[in-house]
């Protein structure tokens, strides 16, 4: 379909209509001028629907264990291993009160033993395999584990994860789908997909509420300490509706996705695979990541199925586009069924967006693809806003979903955006006082991000994004220094030389730069980035950047981000207070007044 009768077809695209609310204060905020309409009443609603209506439709597929066919099942499929599996639950004693806790990476096991859990009115929570698989130190996971107190923890391989849950203290049955034999008192997940379902299980997902609890998931940690964050099936079922109103395409094209987004966050969870099984799609788990060694895997998976959405992060993106730039054969195999490229989590370099927006170009010229965002939290269930228009560039995080309101309110020199609706969340697990502070005098929730207007008279045109307001700091001199703002725009100066960079210098009389090579900087002489990290900053002060977009020094470190020591989330961005944190010693080296031959300067 050509790109411009999609963006004007009413039937297939809502156009964008946003209304804004000014207040005596100096705040405002926008909503959108739709209701939001009636929603499933819990998640469980989905996989009845299409178990019933197109049971033979492929619903999970992931590599077997010859890494070569994939194993597969239908909805019909599907919903009898969830039946089992809920019915297995049940027999088990799994009592409503205490959540399920699942460690492993995505896989049909894991999703099947998730969506038994939410099907019978009990929670469903995914860790991070990072706390158990790669960490060193298993302490932290214990922690989470003691704060979470599960009735049931399962893990894929006891030989992989077992070691890690060696002295957590719980006396729970521990359940994994390989080498249950080798852990004492441990069940093997065929156990629970053995059980015959009585009607046991359908009168237990009867009972279930709206407001009941459906998942816990933890906050990446990104500004602090990890927090349990409760979602409730209204919530996740609303956020859906929402973009099935705004994304009206999804309700006539079954989406199909190849996705390695992991399922103990949000964007992986809550937004991608609910909205395969909201629309009755085909969700293909990519053994993928954006990773040296994997990042392969995943091009394999790309091209062998094709998908129809294409979702990542922005590393993500930065890591396919030399194969897709090297091989256009690739490139029109994989971009022939797509509909769109949406990328969140973090900021996306203008650079990048232009290489994608240029493969695009070469691999179906007569029809642009569309690069597309949206902005939200794990406790927002996740999408507040959607960019559900053409867009010129990166920056515009889109405008509220129906049934939000998202608030501006000045913080310093900045717009802090609060939103307030049905798919906010009620608080976090067992933490009154932080549930306090989430939350203004009016209700609304603090997700600690700014931003503007792109268009001050048209609100319709969206909301640019402008950093989160805790990362931002303050030189000696009392300038403020957007530091979201500040990275994107350097990382897309130096690309691809740079794999990400932390903004330095609180406190302090000049901004500096910690710099992450890129693979691509690493095989070359370390003087051809130095030189480019001296050139852009040139570039900047000789533009007339001021000292709070003005870095005058970089130090290019010599080991990449450390996921066990919090440096990067498994979602592959940076987590710059961990960093600053770890390498306060190369911060002061930057800083020093030394003469320092690593450490680049402007003159």
């Amino acid at each position: 379909m050509d790109s411009n009768v999609f963006f004007d077809d009413e039937s297939l695209l809502a156009p964008p209509r946003t209304v804004r609310i000014d207040f005596d204060d100096g705040s405002f905020a926008l909503r959108s001028p739709v209701a939001l309409k009636p929603h499933a009443r819990c998640v469980g609603e989905w996989l009845e629907r299409w178990a019933r209506e197109t049971p033979d439709a492929l619903a999970l597929a992931e590599r077997d264990d010859s890494g070569e066919a994939w194993r597969k099942l239908d909805y019909a499929a599907l919903r009898r291993a969830v039946g089992a599996v809920a019915q297995g639950l049940l027999d088990l004693g799994v009592p409503k009160q205490r959540p399920v806790v699942i460690l492993s990476d995505n896989a049909i096991d894991h999703a099947v033993l998730m969506l038994a859990a939410m099907h019978i009115g009990r929670t469903a929570c995914s860790l991070s395999s990072a706390y158990s698989r790669m960490a060193k130190d298993p302490a932290r996971l214990h922690g989470m584990l003691r704060a979470l107190d599960p009735a049931l923890v399962y893990a894929s391989d006891a030989k992989v994860y077992g070691a890690a849950l060696e002295g957590c203290g719980l006396e729970v049955p521990m359940v994994f789908s390989r080498h249950a034999e080798t852990r004492r008192g441990a069940l093997s997940f065929d156990r629970l997909m053995q059980a015959d379902e009585t009607p046991a299980v359908m009168q237990a997902f009867d009972a279930i509420l709206p407001g009941d609890h459906a998942k816990y998931l933890l906050t990446s940690g990104s500004t602090g300490r990890p927090k349990v964050v409760i979602n409730t099936h209204r919530m996740l079922c609303a956020n859906q509706q929402m973009m099935s109103q705004t994304w009206r395409f999804l309700d006539r094209e079954k989406p199909v996705l190849v996705d390695w987004l992991p399922w103990s966050h949000t964007f992986g969870a809550n937004h991608n695979f609910n909205m395969v099984l909201c629309h009755g799609g085909a969700l293909y788990i990519d053994e993928g990541r954006p990773a040296p060694g994997l990042i392969d895997k995943t091009v394999r998976n790309l091209r062998e199925v094709r998908p129809t959405l294409l979702f990542n992060v922005p590393r993500g993106f930065d890591m396919l586009l030399p194969f897709l730039e090297a091989d256009d054969a690739l490139a029109a195999e994989l971009m022939s069924r797509l509909r769109l490229a949406f990328y969140a989590a973090a900021a996306l370099a203008p650079s990048t967006w232009q290489r994608l927006e240029a493969v695009a170009r070469r691999a179906r010229p007569d029809r642009p693809l569309w690069l597309t965002t949206s902005w939200g939290a794990t406790e927002t269930s996740p999408a507040i806003t959607s960019a559900h228009w053409r867009l010129d560039g990166a920056g515009c995080i889109g405008a509220p979903l129906p049934g939000l309101e998202l608030k501006f309110v000045p913080n310093g020199d900045k717009l802090e955006m609060r939103v307030k609706g049905v798919s906010v969340f009620p608080g976090y697990l067992n933490a009154p006082r932080e549930s306090a502070e989430a939350f203004d005098d009016e209700g609304y929730y603090r997700i600690g991000d700014a931003g503007f207007l792109a268009d001050r008279d048209r609100p319709e045109r969206g909301v640019i994004f402008h950093g989160r307001v805790a990362e931002d700091f303050k030189l000696a001199s009392g300038t403020w220094v957007s530091v979201g703002t500040l990275r994107v725009e350097l990382v897309s100066r130096l690309a691809p030389l740079v794999q990400d960079i932390v903004v330095t210098g609180h406190d302090r009389s000049e901004i500096g730069l910690l710099v992450f090579p890129s693979p691509q900087a690493t095989a070359q002489p370390r003087a051809a980035l130095h030189a480019a990290l001296l050139g852009v900053m040139r570039e900047l002060r000789d533009a007339g950047a001021g000292s709070s977009q003005c870095p005058v020094r970089a130090l290019v470190l010599a080991t990449p981000p450390d996921i066990d020591a919090g440096e990067i989330t498994d979602k592959g961005y940076i987590n710059q207070r961990a960093v600053l944190s770890r390498r306060a010693p190369e911060v002061e080296r930057l800083h020093a007044g030394l003469d320092d031959p690593e450490v680049v300067r402007l003159d």
